[in-house]
């Protein structure tokens, strides 16, 4: 096979990127693709010119951080109405050093309770 050829520069790609490509094999937590990421950024990709109208940064910024809890609890499989509610509910008499208690991962764990109820 000829180094210039379509088959010998793909065989030269991969093994100049072979750490990259077995990344996720000596780590349990990596996935082999970015599926997963891809698909949660699709909706954000599909109404990006409706977002051009949220009226100021802040506005977009608020839809950022809203979009971003709510993608998490999809993930998670937390009922995205269920979480919000209760974190506001707590959230003033929640102590401040204690406020990683409240993120999305922590706070299922904290109730097996709980239905899990994605939409």
């Amino acid at each position: 096979m000829l180094p210039k050829s379509p088959e010998g520069q793909a065989i030269a790609y991969t093994l100049s990127n072979w750490k990259a490509w077995t990344r996720y094999c000596e780590d349990g937590d990596l996935e082999i693709d970015n599926n997963g990421a891809e698909r949660s950024l699709r909706g954000i990709a599909v109404r990006r010119k409706n977002w051009m109208f949220y009226g100021s940064d802040n506005g977009g910024r608020t839809a950022a951080v809203l979009t971003s809890f709510i993608t998490t609890c999809k993930r998670l499989d937390i009922d995205p109405f269920l979480y919000p509610r209760d974190i506001f509910e707590r959230i003033s008499t929640h102590p401040e050093t204690r406020i990683a208690e409240l993120l999305p991962d922590k706070w299922i764990a904290a109730r097996p309770e709980v239905q899990h109820n994605c939409l």
